[in-house]
């Protein structure tokens, strides 16, 4: 029997516990919150309530062995009194507590910053440990952002992963050290582990994509329609986009989709005002928005896989992006997508150029993307993690 943990959920999670349930080997699923979408409930809440509540939302078919440990989330949302790493810290606890309870657990597959007091008991217990880490080894990325902050200090208040502190930064490190199995979603991430304390394999499992909302390609006219989407900060390339946009002058539109990871950053500020700017939409408007704009740019300089790559593809909409996502696992680059070098509004700029210049090439590309996000199903994403756990799960019955 499994337990899986993770403090807030998202897509991936709720494909991993579809992916173990329907196998028989998930036995409980420990998080913060857990909403029922059906509700009655929510026709009674404010409509920005219920969609942050509705991400909180998992199947129904685990709704009876899922456990909450909500008061330190509810404290982070309502008023700010909990950080983000005191909720993953207090949910790992209540983990490790319950493995002491349980006499029939195989394996505890746990989370990035949410997993070093289950790991380290199951560790003593003879549980087989799985790691699941979405986004690259730490040191990478804080070599990653001293450099940013050399190079656009204006938006280091951005750069919000920068300021770990040195007790999380070994948490991660035990992390790595306690378990049997790491997954990650990329090659760039599984490179980034060469310079970690990781004994154990690494295996990538990629994330899948989700259906197209409709089987049109929108014909592109007029001003090169350009969406990013994301946290808006540097981790994410956002300087490196906007100084391309400018190179464009009015060839092209610019939409921003996500919410600002600093309130003090100026270039940032300045940015959300010149431009379309949506903090926040539900799933489907997202993906809504994509299939509206031509292209979606990705620059992110340290990303784990980057989900709206393949979000956006689905959608019809190629993408531009770098190698530090999971762009050169999935993109032919120039037939579905560009794969540009971090740091570079440049290049940014030259491939947006391209695609507003030739339009019928645009269209090719938008074709092509789509069917590469058809292969890259959740399917495949749920069978391989299945197959990997029932390994590691086998591994630890013969030993």
């Amino acid at each position: 029997m499994m337990v899986l943990s993770h403090p807030t959920g998202n897509e991936f999670v709720r494909q991993a516990l579809i992916a173990f349930d329907e196998v028989g080997m998930l036995g409980e699923f420990w998080t913060t919150l857990s909403w029922n979408r059906d509700s009655l409930v929510n026709q009674l809440l404010p409509v920005s309530l219920c969609e942050l509540l509705r991400r909180r939302s998992y199947p129904a078919a685990i709704r009876s062995r899922t456990r909450t440990v909500p008061w330190r989330e509810i404290g982070r949302l309502v008023c700010g009194a909990c950080s983000v790493d005191a909720v993953s810290l207090g949910l790992d606890e209540k983990v490790a507590a319950r493995l002491r309870r349980m006499e029939n657990c195989d394996v505890i597959y746990a989370y990035e910053d949410a997993a070093r007091q289950s790991f380290r008991f199951a560790a003593q217990r003879g549980i087989a440990r799985i790691y699941d880490l979405p986004i690259g080894y730490w040191r990478v990325g804080q070599r990653i952002f001293a450099e940013e902050r050399e190079r656009e200090p204006e938006w280091a208040a951005t750069l919000t992963g920068s300021r770990d502190s040195a007790e999380k930064l070994a948490c991660k490190d035990e992390e790595l050290q306690l378990a049997q199995r790491v997954i990650v979603a990329s090659t760039f991430t599984k490179e980034t582990l060469a310079e970690a304390p990781c004994p154990t394999r690494i295996d990538i499992v990629p994330y899948g994509a989700p259906p197209p909302l409709t089987h049109e390609i929108r014909r592109s006219s007029g001003p090169l329609k350009v969406l990013f989407a994301g946290s808006l900060g540097q981790r994410k390339g956002l300087s490196y986009l906007l100084k391309a946009i400018e190179m464009m002058k009015d060839s092209v539109e610019l939409t921003l989709l996500g919410r600002k990871t600093a309130f003090d950053c100026r270039p940032l500020e300045s940015a959300v005002r010149k431009y379309r700017w949506l903090p926040s939409l539900p799933h489907a408007g997202v993906l809504r928005e994509m299939q509206n704009h031509d292209v979606l740019v990705f620059p992110s300089l340290f990303e784990g896989f980057g989900l709206v790559i393949l979000e956006a593809m689905s959608q019809g909409t190629p993408v531009i992006t770098t190698p530090h996502t999971a762009g050169p696992d999935i993109i032919l680059d120039g037939v579905d997508g560009f794969i540009v070098p971090i740091g570079s509004a440049e290049a940014i700029a030259e491939k947006l150029e391209t695609l507003h210049r030739e339009r019928e090439r645009l269209r090719a590309m938008k074709v092509a993307a789509r069917e590469k996000a058809a292969s890259r199903t959740w399917e495949k994403y749920r069978e391989r993690l299945v197959a990997l756990a029932r390994e590691v799960v086998g591994i630890r019955i013969a030993t």
